[in-house]
C-alpha cells in the first residue's frame, strides 16, 4: 500500500442508546486508525450527517473509505446510489465494505468490474431499503391491528375527582361557568373541557 494512501472509516448507529464499538473494532482490524474513524448517531434515512459531511471532504484520490456494512453508510436507495457515485467517481476514493467483499471497489479498476460493483450495490441498498420500510409497516399495523382490539396506548388518564360528576352536572346546566367548574375539580380548564367531553360520551 502507498504511503500517500489516507485511510478513512465511517460508524453509524440510529440512536444514542445504541453502541458502535463493534463497527469501530471491525474498521481498526482493517487498519482503519482510530483518529480517522467519523461517527454519526443518527438515522440512515438521509445524509444529512454533520461526521459524514465533514469526512466526505477529506476523501480523494488518494483515500479508502471502509465501512462495516452498507447499511451503516445509509438505508434510502436513491441517496446511497448518489453518494456512491459522489465517493468513488467524483471524489476518486476506494470504498470498501467489511461484509461484503464483492463491495471493493480497490479491485474493481476495470469497467466491467465498476459495472458489477455497481449492479451489486443498488441491489445490495434496493434490500435494504425494502427491509427498513417493511419493518416500519410491521409496526404500523400490529399497532393499528392493537387499536382495532381496543389496546390503548400512552399514558392512561388520571382518575376523576370524586366531585366530577356534581360540578360537571351543574356546568352542564350552566349553574356555574367552565372556569368556575375546573377550579373546583383542580385542573385547568382545557383539561375540565376535554375530561367533560370524555365524561359525555361514556354517560
Amino acid at each position: 500500500m502507498s504511503e500517500n494512501v489516507k485511510i478513512y472509516g465511517y460508524a453509524r448507529v440510529s440512536t444514542r442508546e445504541q453502541n458502535e464499538d463493534r463497527q469501530i473494532q471491525a474498521l481498526m482490524k482493517m487498519g482503519v486508525p482510530k483518529k480517522g474513524i467519523y461517527i454519526d448517531k443518527l438515522s440512515g434515512k438521509d445524509f444529512e450527517r454533520p461526521q459524514y459531511k465533514k469526512m466526505l471532504k477529506k476523501l480523494d484520490t488518494n483515500s479508502i473509505l471502509y465501512v462495516k456494512s452498507i447499511d451503516r453508510l445509509g438505508r434510502n436507495y436513491r441517496d446511497l446510489s448518489d453518494q456512491w457515485r459522489i465517493i468513488t467517481r467524483e471524489k476518486g476514493a476506494d470504498v470498501v465494505v467489511i461484509d461484503m467483499p464483492l463491495l471493493d471497489t480497490r479491485r474493481k479498476k476495470n469497467l466491467l468490474g465498476a459495472f458489477i460493483s455497481d449492479l451489486i450495490l443498488s441491489l445490495l441498498s434496493y434490500v435494504a431499503e425494502t427491509e427498513y420500510e417493511t419493518i416500519h409497516q410491521r409496526q404500523a399495523e400490529g399497532i393499528a391491528a392493537a387499536k382495532a382490539r381496543g389496546v390503548k396506548f400512552g399514558r392512561p388518564p388520571k382518575p376523576l375527582p370524586e366531585n366530577f360528576q356534581e360540578v360537571y352536572l351543574s356546568w352542564k346546566e350552566n349553574k356555574i361557568s367552565a372556569k368556575e367548574a375546573a377550579r373546583l375539580v383542580n385542573m385547568p380548564s382545557s383539561t375540565f373541557r376535554y375530561r367533560a367531553a370524555a365524561y359525555k360520551r361514556k354517560s
